[in-house]
């Protein structure tokens, strides 16, 4: 099986899109800096891409966004692949590892509309229509405003801005990494108003990158552990992603979860987390909050999904797979 060359340039392979070989470029420029190697970047396809409207509908969208570019590693065409962690399936793939997860970028939502309004100032004489294609963000925006009409959306950051900028949309719901990455341009009469965490939480592991190596590509997992995995960041997502992996729902199915490391009652770091699980409507929606020792955060994990599940969200899911919309993820 060929390998990409140790001494050559880092290979590293990414989605097509725009948002993606920018975040895969911060990791190619960290690795250069720290290496002295230089980095190319491999675009590539995923079914995601390639099918657009199955992932919009999708509930289980596990590996959609993922699985060409897993195969260029796995092959040895690549040293690696820069994913958006929230699109990677909670199982592992055989062969590979998350060699690094580098400090993730604000994870919110923001609302996009022309007037910087927040879900509760939008008008209310008339029929609101806000765009988005996740079911949690749409169950969370039911849950503020029933009388808002969500509708779905697809296509990359700048033509969903510009379906708002064009008045095709009184708004859209988009993560602010996404924006603070991408930074487009021409949509200057354009507010970003993020969503705080008690109105919109974010998915697991939103606004983080995941870079996945081969298992047996020693000095690869060695340089991304040294020059770009970050310890905390690593921590929090392990909490969120065990909320995901233990409820079994996939990266689009309506669960959120956020954490955070605080400050204990005698300054000892502490680990938050803040955890949402909602039927598609948002009429039956689930919020619970923990904290542990930053130690255990597979833990926290563990027990943030059972308080969803005894609230009422194993009722929840019981609906969502057996009408075929949930599969696990």
């Amino acid at each position: 099986m060929p390998h990409a060359p140790e001494g050559g340039p880092w290979r590293i392979a990414t989605r097509r899109s725009e948002l993606a070989q920018v975040q895969a470029r911060s990791v190619a420029d960290v690795l250069t800096a720290a290496t002295g190697r230089p980095a190319e970047l491999v675009p590539l396809a995923t079914v995601g891409d390639d099918n657009p409207e199955l992932a919009i509908n999708a509930f289980d969208a596990k590996g959609l966004f993922v699985d060409g570019t897993r195969k260029a590693v796995l092959e040895g065409d690549c040293h690696m692949v820069v994913h958006s962690y929230k699109d990677l399936p909670t199982e592992p793939a055989d062969g590979l590892m998350i060699g690094a997860a580098p400090r993730r970028a604000d994870p919110r939502d923001a609302l996009v509309t022309k007037g910087g309004l927040r879900l509760h100032d939008l008008p209310r004489d008339r029929q609101v229509v806000i765009g988005t294609s996740s079911p949690r963000r749409a169950a969370q925006i039911n849950k503020t405003r029933r009388d808002i009409l969500v509708q779905p959306i697809r296509g990359n950051i700048p033509t969903r801005l510009g379906k708002v900028a064009n008045d095709e949309l009184d708004g859209i719901v988009i993560a602010v990494a996404g924006l603070l990455r991408l930074k487009p341009e021409g949509f200057g009469e354009l507010t970003a108003v993020p969503l705080e965490h008690g109105e919109m939480l974010h998915a697991p592991a939103q606004g983080a990158l995941a870079v996945e190596c081969r298992t047996d590509d020693a000095a690869t997992r060695k340089a991304l552990a040294r020059h770009v995995d970050d310890a905390e960041t690593r921590t929090i997502l392990t909490a969120e992603r065990e909320v995901l992996r233990q409820l079994e729902g996939g990266c689009t199915a309506p669960i959120g979860a956020h954490a955070d490391i605080i400050d204990g009652p005698t300054g000892e770091p502490r680990l938050e987390l803040l955890g949402m699980l909602s039927d598609p409507t948002g009429t039956n929606l689930y919020r619970a909050s923990h904290e542990t020792g930053v130690e255990e955060p597979e833990m926290l994990g563990r027990v943030m999904a059972i308080t969803l599940m005894e609230a009422g969200g194993d009722k929840v899911l019981e609906r969502l797979r057996a009408s075929g919309d949930l599969d696990g993820g």
